[in-house]
Formats: structure tokens, sequence, C-alpha cells
């Protein structure tokens, strides 16, 4: 399964750590605009952790719901191995209450009994509110029932995209079959809490690009396969078009101020899509791409993310800088949950002594 000379396990390391680092950069000047981020750090801009939340390398809620739902399709998996049943976006549901839990809010549904096990939870790391979206909070605290149905609200934020790479890492298969199916539960994990096209769609078409990455394709080959699994959906004017500013700004050689500028401030899917791609395909490095990632008027903490996982889901843990990977904050979660998205294949649930070990760490509901 190794899908070129880096290997897969290496790529889905450096997706989840490139994320939490590039979150990490961003999330000192997430509610910045770029005048204010040179006055306080100078003309490039920030280019390295600064202190947020009380420390440095801190992560923001971008990739606590990144690790959510990743345990979430674990979950999914071992319940599917062991009962034999399992609806995907139900259980990944079920992981966003946790979520929403440690974020210290219930559920306005009483009766919903979130199960409060699992090694996740008890992260105590995990358990600080690092500004999350309003829709998130909103679409989760309405909830009724573990849930598959599309969100009743007409939202596009970007807090979809920012969470949706573990979908990419659980498809265990690099072939088209595998992106369409990255795409489909890319497009029902965010219509969890997103319920405009824009919003579920510029998530489903960023799991694909990662998908790709992750299986040694090129970005360009990534892109294509989105933009074809778009095409077949309905609303999708606003996602194709914010791919095609992001490749029309990349190939005439804008510079970033400008062309992140002309895409958009990516606190919606599309511009947070457009923006990522856009750095992606101008960056000398893993290093180059986040800090043009983070210095903008927007986002910064969400495009860092998204710019973070691209770039090491394509070349690797090795690549993000030692310092950066040293300091990060929940760095050995993180590594944990990555590790598990790469062995799972390999668990052996028939085995009754594996599978109660591999239960208690991933309960199935």
């Amino acid at each position: 399964m190794t899908p070129t000379e880096v290997s897969l396990r290496s790529r889905v390391r450096g997706c989840l750590l490139g994320g939490a680092v590039g979150d990490a950069l961003g999330a000192p000047v997430e509610f910045m605009r770029l005048t204010e981020i040179k006055s306080r750090f100078g003309p490039e801009g920030i280019t390295d952790y600064a202190p947020a939340y009380g420390r440095l390398g801190a992560i923001t809620d971008d990739t606590q719901m990144t690790l959510f739902t990743a345990e979430g399709l674990l979950r999914g998996y071992v319940r599917l191995g062991l009962k034999g049943i399992c609806s995907r976006p139900s259980v990944i549901c079920h992981a966003y209450l946790r979520w929403l839990l440690t974020q210290g809010i219930t559920p306005t549904a009483k009766e919903l009994e979130i199960g409060k096990d699992g090694w996740l939870w008890n992260e105590k790391t995990l358990r600080s509110r690092r500004a999350p979206g309003n829709t998130c909070i909103s679409s989760l605290m309405a909830m009724k029932r573990f849930t598959a149905d599309r969100a009743r609200n007409r939202s596009k934020g970007a807090g979809a995209i920012m969470r949706v790479a573990p979908v990419a890492c659980a498809v265990g298969r690099g072939d088209e079959s595998a992106a369409r199916e990255v795409f489909q539960l890319g497009m029902e994990v965010s219509w969890l809490t997103h319920g405009h096209a824009s919003g579920f769609l510029s998530a489903a078409a960023f799991a694909v690009i990662v998908h790709a990455l992750l299986w040694g394709k090129s970005l360009a080959a990534g892109i294509q396969r989105a933009k074809s699994m778009l095409l077949r959906e309905d609303d999708n004017s606003e996602t194709l078009a914010a791919l095609e500013m992001a490749l029309m700004c990349a190939q005439e050689g804008m510079e970033p101020e400008p062309a992140i500028a002309m895409i958009g401030e990516a606190w919606v899917g599309e511009e947070a899509l457009g923006v990522a791609i856009y750095c992606v395909l101008l960056a000398d490095d893993f290093t180059s791409g986040v800090r043009m990632a983070v210095n903008h008027d927007g986002d910064s903490d969400t495009t860092g993310l998204l710019v973070g996982q691209l770039l090491g889901a394509m070349h690797g843990e090795e690549t993000i800088p030692t310092h950066w990977r040293r300091d990060l904050e929940a760095k050995e979660i993180i590594l944990r949950i990555a590790d598990d998205l790469s062995d799972y294949p390999n668990w052996q649930l028939g085995d009754a002594d594996q599978a109660d070990k591999i239960w208690e760490r991933y309960p199935g509901w």
C-alpha cells in the first residue's frame, strides 16, 4: 500500500500534522486584517508560531473537529466490522456531539445519550474552546438524533471544509471508485452542519484532492478529479468558479496579496478551497505554502490548515519543519489518530482479544 517512495503512513501523518501546524500558525491572526498582521509582525507578516490561547503552537476548533471526524470514521469501521451494519455519517454525527460537549455545550434534545467513551474523549488537551464556528455549534445543538440528514440552513461557511480531510485518509484505495466514495462521504459528513451546496461541495472536492495526493497523484490530477465530480452535482457554480479563479491566479503568476483578495477571505467554503489551491500551486515548500496561506485578511487558521493538509499529504511528514512539529499542541494525539487511519485495514477484528481492545479505543457507536 505504498503509493510512491513516500509511504502512505507518512502522507497521512503529514496531512493531519501539516494541517494542525498551519492551523496553529494562523491561530494568532485569525481575526486580523493583513495590515494589522504586518503592523504587528513586520512586512513579511507572521512567519512563525506566536502566542494564542495561552501558548505557542495552539490548535483551534479546526483541528479539534478534524480529530473527531477521524474518530467517527474509525468507530464506524469498527461498528461495521463487528456489528455488520453502520451509517458512517450517523456515527460521525455522534462524534461531533462529543466534541460539542468538550466545548461545554449540551444539545437541546435532552433525550440524546451521547457516549462519553473511547480514548479521544479522555484527552483533556482538546477540552478548550477555540473560537468554534456558529454554524457548527447551532447545527449540533439542534440535533434531535444521530442523523445523516442534510442540515436545514443555508450556511456555506468554512466549518465543513476545515474538518473533512480524514475522509480522504480513511478510504484505503486510490482508484476512481474510491475517489467517488470520498466525494460522497465528504458531502454527507459536511451537510450534518452545512446546508448550502457551496459549503458541502467545496468540502467534498477538497477531500477528493487530498485523497489523490495521498495516493501519489499530482495536484493537477486531484483537481481534475474533483472538477469532474462537481460537474455531476446541482448548484456547483460557485465551487467550480473558485477553483477556476485559483488556477487563473496561479497560472498568471499573481502575487499572493492581490490574488487571495480576488479569490476571497475564505470565511466560506468555496473561497477557502480556492485560496488553498492557489497557495499550494505557488508554494516552493511546506514553509512557504503555509506562510502564504495565513497572511491575508480572512480566515487565516482555516486556510493555513487546508494548505498544510495538502502539502503534508503531497510530501509526507518529514517535510514539515522539525520545530513546528516539536512545539505543536496535541501532536501526540494527532499522530495516534493518523497512525490508526493508516493501520485500520490491518486490524484483526476477527480475533476476539484484539477486537475487544479495538472496541475499547473506538466503541462502534
